[in-house]
């Protein structure tokens, strides 16, 4: 149901999502109104086209010679090129007919390039053409002035070369203004006569003469070549290529707004959906409101129920805690009763090893010898001299006592060490239940101590066992200063390693049945010591579980004793740990406590 509530849910979140950005991209659309554009595009153009005109027109001007200037033939081009730079910016916007637009641009450009060549050639040979008309009145007074100072009979003989020179001048002016073949052979027939008058002429008429020649010339030259170059430059269809990117201006400027129309169109559309999305959302919102209301009345039972449960519970629970800490007294009760046994069961090792050394030494002591003389010496109570000086045993039997005084004073010391040793396990027995009930709250106890000495004690205690297992024992002992320690745990976790060691080498050869104890300092603060075996080592899967309470490997074993001596080591500020590469390989144990010297307490 959950699933079904919320597909809907995630469908209608999508197409409102939809809706917005259809809306946006729309909205968007119509903000970017490209119909500015287009305007701006159209008045450029028109710009352009009345550029061209005036172009045209000045350039009629300059043909008639109504102006002498030809900046206004320079002028159009730099300006129409700024406004065809700025119609390109303009103009940016997508086309309907791309290639058609890019053709008529190309059109228009390869036009107005042309027109510009024919315009500067135009002003070139104009201004030569110019340039002659304007001087040809000149010459041909020149010429006139001279015949006028002549006499009168030569100016008669001269005065056909004046008609004729008149006649040219006439000529060249009428086909500068109109041009025709007639015209332009009527010059060369002047200019025939006049280089045949020539030779009549005074020789100071020569150059006005050949000046007069050489514009007309000029003339006659040039001025077909000007009226060419302005009937092409008239036939160039500028405008007409304007008027094509006009008509592209408007068609696409057609299409924009027939493209605007449906986007005003699917912008109502889709703002008609979304305001119908918004009103079911605000039902749905409303039906959800009244559903939560319900649903809250509903919790709001819910939970005064439950807190009531939860009461009942906690009350439940506070008596279950009452009754688990009582079972977990019990429980600290058994273990501490369990850790007292170990040890003291470790501990007795030793003192039934002593008592047995001491019973057996009473069993076969010297002193049993004692009391055979002394029977020998009773039954010759009456002729003791005698016995002494002639029997046989009463001879030896000096000698027999002084021997046996002997051997009963190194009976003696025998007993009284094993005696102390006795007493120093009954002691550290004693000190085991103290160690034990300073879980109760007890301080531990703190003393100078010999590290070799006690590493010492923990190997006579574990004597017998080690001797009746053939274990080799190899001291390493470091130069270790007297130090601060409490004497019964560290003597505690070194009978538990050493019995361990013991029981891990019991399946070996015998000649393979090695123990090194070391005792190092590291780094001038910690005290190491180690207790290594080459047993029957320990597994990588053990290694992690062999200091938890309980596990053990040894079939009569309970998993007491190494649990007690890793707790002995943290109440030491130290630490107990373990190394083995595995099965067959031996295990290293490492204590490491903090060097507190001894000196200067």
């Amino acid at each position: 149901m959950k699933a079904s509530r919320r597909l809907p849910t995630t469908l209608l979140i999508l197409l409102a999502g939809t809706l917005v950005t259809a809306l946006g991209f729309f909205y968007l659309k119509m903000v970017t109104d490209p119909s500015t554009n287009y305007t701006l595009s159209r008045d450029l153009v028109g710009h352009i086209k009345q550029l061209n005109a005036q172009w045209e027109t000045e350039v009629l001007k300059a043909r008639i010679a109504i102006t002498h200037n030809y900046d206004p033939l320079v002028s159009p081009v730099q300006q129409i090129n700024q406004l065809w730079s700025q119609f390109d910016q303009v103009s940016k916007q997508p086309h309907s007919n791309l290639q058609a637009w890019q053709t008529s641009q190309e059109a228009f450009l390869q036009a107005f390039r042309e027109k510009a060549e024919l315009v500067e050639r135009f002003k070139s040979h104009n201004s030569i053409l110019r340039n002659s008309l304007a001087f040809l009145p000149s010459a041909e007074d020149d010429i006139q002035r001279q015949l006028s100072d002549l006499d009168d009979q030569q100016r008669i003989s001269q005065q056909n070369i004046a008609i004729d020179t008149y006649d040219l001048l006439l000529s060249s002016l009428e086909f500068a203004q109109v041009s025709s073949d007639d015209k332009a052979a009527d010059i060369l027939v002047g200019l025939n006569k006049l280089a045949v008058n020539k030779a009549r002429l005074p020789e100071a008429m020569y150059d006005p003469v050949e000046i007069l020649s050489n514009h007309v010339s000029v003339i006659l030259r040039e001025q077909p070549i000007v009226n060419d170059l302005l009937e092409r430059i008239t036939s160039i269809p500028v405008a007409e290529r304007l008027d094509d990117i006009t008509v592209l201006l408007n068609s696409d400027q057609l299409q924009a707004d027939i493209q605007d129309q449906k986007a005003h169109r699917y912008l109502l559309v889709f703002s008609v959906l979304l305001v119908l999305l918004i009103l079911y959302l605000a039902l749905r919102l409303i039906r959800s409101y009244a559903v939560i209301s319900r649903v809250n009345t509903d919790l709001q039972s819910a939970n005064e129920h439950l807190e009531q449960r939860v009461e009942e519970r906690t009350r439940e629970l506070k008596e279950t805690q009452s009754e688990l800490l009582d079972t977990a007294r019990q429980a600290g009760m058994a273990e501490i009763a369990t850790n007292v046994l170990h040890n003291v069961g470790n501990v007795l090792n030793s003192v039934n090893i002593s008592s047995e050394i001491l019973s057996r030494k009473l069993r076969s002591s010297k002193a049993l010898g004692l009391g055979k003389a002394m029977q020998l010496v009773n039954q010759h109570s009456d002729d003791l001299g005698r016995f002494f000086c002639e029997d046989e045993k009463g001879k030896m039997l000096p000698g027999y006592l002084n021997q046996l005084v002997v051997a009963i004073a190194d009976e003696q010391q025998s007993m009284g060490e094993e005696l102390a040793q006795l007493s120093r396990s009954v002691d550290h027995i004693k000190e085991i239940v103290a160690t034990q009930q300073s879980y109760a709250g007890a301080s531990r106890l703190v003393e100078p101590l010999r590290v070799a000495d006690l590493m010492d004690d923990a190997l006579r205690m574990n004597s017998g066992a080690l001797t009746r297992h053939q274990v080799t024992v190899i001291r390493d002992y470091a130069d270790v200063p007297p130090i601060m320690g409490d004497k019964h745990r560290l003597l505690l976790i070194l009978i538990n390693l050493i019995s361990n060691a013991k029981y891990a080498m019991s399946s070996l050869d015998e000649h393979s049945r090695k123990l090194t104890l070391s005792a190092h300092v590291v780094d001038g603060r910690t005290l190491r010591i180690r207790v290594k075996d080459e047993g029957e080592g320990i597994t990588a899967q053990n290694l992690t579980k062999i200091f938890v309470h309980g596990f053990t490997t040894r079939k009569e074993g309970h998993g007491f004793g190494l649990h007690s001596c890793a707790l002995a080591a943290i109440e030491m500020n130290g630490q107990l740990s373990v190394h083995s590469d595995g099965p067959g390989t031996g295990a290293t144990f490492t204590l490491d406590i903090p060097l507190i010297s001894a000196e200067g307490q």
